[in-house]
């Protein structure tokens, strides 16, 4: 079974190798069709073998590159449409750059941006038609795994709809709960093809997970907030005995010095670039309802320190007339029809580059949460103050991973992950990937109605 499967995967990431192959063909057609023609012309350059090689393997590298991060080759992992979309962003950027490096070949002058236009429009056909056979071919060669799912007294609706949103990849066939006992447990893993452990403490997972490990069974485990800070320690190697050492502070120096390098130089870009976006959505919002443009609202940056940060306005003046904050619902009735598209595009959130600016806010980071919400929620969970280590960013790990609507809990975890495994190479690649879930519905999904909070009505406690 193990040796079919890893055959399979071969297949997969063949096909995935494949598909980048063609894609890159489109661009070596194109350059030995018009766009080398044309530079050798003007510049009286010619171009020996190896140098064409070059120039295509370095589309190639940077199709590759893009690909792994978007996650375009991730067939089967992914929905169909987020392969779809992850191809059209990564081809998006390679185009982008390829362009830029052939004008500069070509002397800073603009040359044939309708073919480098028509040769992405025949990409995006090649990729979503090869998306699509390669995907058929995943479900079949992949048919849903049979999952035993292991639990303690928590309710399991939540997770066993989550896992029901998958049915291409997975079909949880049964549910014990761990008071069953460990040898009625044991005697069905070896049923399934994996098992998931699903908030059981941490003597019971134990137990079942090295048992799992020794016969080589695969383990879906939801981590607690403890695993989440080891996972994330350094490991030391100063004795003969393994040691994990977790800091006592969030980032080092040079990375927040990195950091905010960083913050500024983007934000005084973007302020630049997305100026007349601004105007002209200040100018609708002003004239729709003659209201203020901007939003003001408390929240909370590093050490839960708080700011004003700052938005469009999207929701009624009077939205929150009885002084109680909330966040949006589906279907939200105080949300303006101008707000609805500006936080469906996002738009909404621009004015917060002030912020970054002024060094109140990161473009990645845990959201700021307002006070109130957070005094909400410690009630509950006091290990909610954790993603105050950082400071507030524009976007972050959980938007990337998670949705508007994701429980704090889960949010917690997701932003630690990010806290503890802190790199700027990982606050590049988040930026990249905000601009993928910009286009993707389920990042923007309210709470529901009868709530105020993200928080769910049954309290999600972590054992300890």
């Amino acid at each position: 079974m193990k040796k079919n499967d890893s055959v399979k995967r071969l297949i997969i990431l063949a096909l995935g190798l494949i598909g980048l192959c063609v894609l890159t063909a489109f661009y070596a057609h194109d350059w030995f069709a018009y766009y080398y023609h044309h530079i050798a012309w003007k510049t009286h350059n010619r171009f020996n073998v190896n140098g064409h090689l070059l120039i295509v393997a370095l589309y190639f590298m940077l199709l590759f590159f893009f690909s792994n991060t978007y996650g375009a080759l991730k067939i089967g992992y992914l929905k169909p449409l987020d392969i779809f979309l992850s191809q059209l962003f990564s081809l998006l950027c390679v185009n982008v750059i390829s362009y830029a490096q052939l004008s500069l070949m070509y002397g800073w002058f603009i040359i044939g941006g309708g073919h480098m236009v028509s040769m992405m429009l025949y990409q995006l056909v090649f990729a979503g038609l090869w998306g699509w056979l390669c995907n058929l071919i995943y479900r079949r060669a992949f048919p849903p795994r049979e999952l035993l799912l292991v639990h303690g007294e928590r309710p399991v609706e939540d997770i066993l709809g989550k896992f029901a949103g998958r049915k291409d990849k997975y079909h949880v066939a049964k549910c014990m709960n761990i008071k069953e006992g460990y040898d009625a447990v044991i005697r069905e893993v070896g049923k399934y093809d994996a098992v998931v452990l699903w908030d059981i403490h941490t003597m019971d997972r134990n137990v079942l997970l090295k048992y799992c490990y020794s016969h080589s069974i695969r383990v879906y485990m939801m981590p607690k907030i403890p695993d989440v800070l080891v996972k994330g320690s350094e490991q030391l190697h100063l004795f003969d005995t393994p040691i994990l050492l977790t800091r006592e502070y969030a980032l080092n120096v040079e990375q927040r010095i990195a950091k905010r390098f960083i913050d500024t130089v983007c934000s005084l870009i973007l302020i630049v670039v997305t100026s007349p976006i601004m105007l002209i959505t200040a100018v609708v919002i002003k004239l729709y309802d003659k209201g203020p443009v901007l939003y003001k609202q408390v929240r909370c940056t590093k050490d839960a320190k708080e700011f004003y940060i700052l938005k469009f306005r999207s929701m009624r003046v009077d939205a929150e007339k009885d002084g109680v904050a909330r966040l949006a619902a589906k279907n939200d009735s105080r949300i303006t029809p101008v707000g609805k598209f500006i936080r469906a595009v996002r738009i909404d959130e621009l004015p917060q580059l002030f912020n970054i600016l002024k060094g109140e806010m990161s473009f990645i980071g845990p959201r700021p949460e307002r006070p109130q919400i957070i005094r909400e929620y410690m009630e509950e969970m006091p290990e909610f103050a954790y993603r105050t280590r950082v400071k507030a960013g524009l976007a972050g790990y959980a938007q990337v991973y998670g949705k508007y609507n994701t429980t704090p809990y889960d949010k917690l975890k997701l932003d630690l992950f990010y806290i503890e495994n802190y790199s700027v190479w990982l606050d590049l690649k988040l930026m990249l990937l905000t601009l993928k879930i910009l286009f993707t519905p389920d990042s923007t999904e309210g709470v529901d109605e009868k709530q105020v909070t993200a928080m769910k009505k049954q309290v999600q406690e972590e054992e300890k």
